[in-house]
Formats: structure tokens, sequence, C-alpha cells
């Protein structure tokens, strides 16, 4: 192939964004950015972000086993402003493998890609495809909230000032105060 192509620039990993599971939930958003099967899928958060991956802390109430040939884990982890759901299978088999071993209730580390569903009645469903998930101890999850509440934030002050922002902004009409309440009320469940 020619320099240049594709295939001779490395490839690099978006950066996981550190999103509360109430923002998370509010999504409903999705979009290929690209023409090609290879091109990335996003979730456009309410607070007028883009994300492929989504890097979350919290604690990991309930697991289930699903499956008979095609095993694949389903489990919930609460976070200060909510419950994300997870899901890890056979195309992760890392990730289910850790999920595996992982007895609630512990605090983790979650990483993966959010996928939007919507259901026959209207309803919109998120859950996270597990790249990773690690135990952690509260000292992380704790760090985990401020540094959520900080990017939140952060996504905030710019909200309709930038093009996915100014889409968001059209397409959710979000109050940003809910979102800085929400960011209040987490840091505000933190015993430092």
């Amino acid at each position: 192939m020619a320099n240049g192509s594709r295939r001779d620039t490395p490839f690099v990993r978006e950066a996981a964004k550190r999103v509360f599971a109430t923002e998370l939930r509010e999504a409903r958003i999705h979009f290929k950015d690209g023409e090609d099967e290879k091109s990335p899928t996003y979730v456009l958060l309410p607070t007028g972000e883009r994300c492929n991956r989504v890097f979350l802390v919290g604690t990991l109430t309930e697991k289930r086993k699903q499956g008979e040939q095609n095993v694949f884990y389903r489990g919930r982890v609460v976070d200060p402003s909510g419950t994300s759901m997870i899901m890890a299978g056979s195309y992760q088999p890392e990730a289910m493998q850790q999920l595996a071993r992982i007895e609630p209730p512990a605090f983790v580390a979650v990483v993966g890609k959010p996928n939007v569903y919507e259901t026959p009645d209207g309803t919109f469903l998120i859950t996270i495809r597990c790249e990773s998930i690690t135990v952690v101890d509260k000292e992380v999850r704790d760090t985990w909230v401020l540094d959520a509440a900080e990017r939140t934030l952060d996504r905030l002050d710019r909200y309709g000032s930038t093009p996915d922002s100014e889409r968001a902004q059209k397409e959710y009409g979000i109050d940003p105060a809910l979102f800085r309440k929400m960011v209040y009320d987490a840091l505000a469940q933190m015993k430092l």
C-alpha cells in the first residue's frame, strides 16, 4: 500500500469519557462517523460530547450469567448518580472472564462501549459492552467521582459552543442546571 494509507497509520484508541450513569441513561442519539464498516460509532451525551468508549467506576451490585451455548454476563454498576447496565460475552472474552470472577458487591472500574437500544414502546436503554472490568478500592471510586464531576462541568461550560454540543442542545434540549444538580448531588453523597 502507498505511504499515508490507513494501514500505515498506527491504531489509537479514543480516550474513554468519564460519565455519570444518570447522564448516560439519558443518551439516545447514536451515529457512525464515516461510511465504511470500520468507522467508529458514537453516542452523543446530553451535555454535548460524543463518546465511543466510557470509563465508569461504581459498585457492582448484581451480576447474572445468561445463555447456554453463547454465555454472557450482565451486571449493574451503581455510581452516586444512578445505575449503569453492563455486559460481557464471547466477543469480549477477557472482560467476560474478569466479570465472572467478581463477586458483588465490589467497587469496579469499567471501560466499555455504550450501546443505545430502542424498545418497541419507544423507551431507550443504554448498556455498556465491557472491554475491561477490574476490582478497585473506595479511594479509586472517590477519585473517579471527582474526575467525572469535573469533566461533566467542563462539558456544561462548553454547552452550545461546539458542533457536538450544539447538536445535543437541539436534540436533547436539556436544562444544564439539572446536570449541575446531578454533579452536586453525586459529590454530596461522598464521604471524603
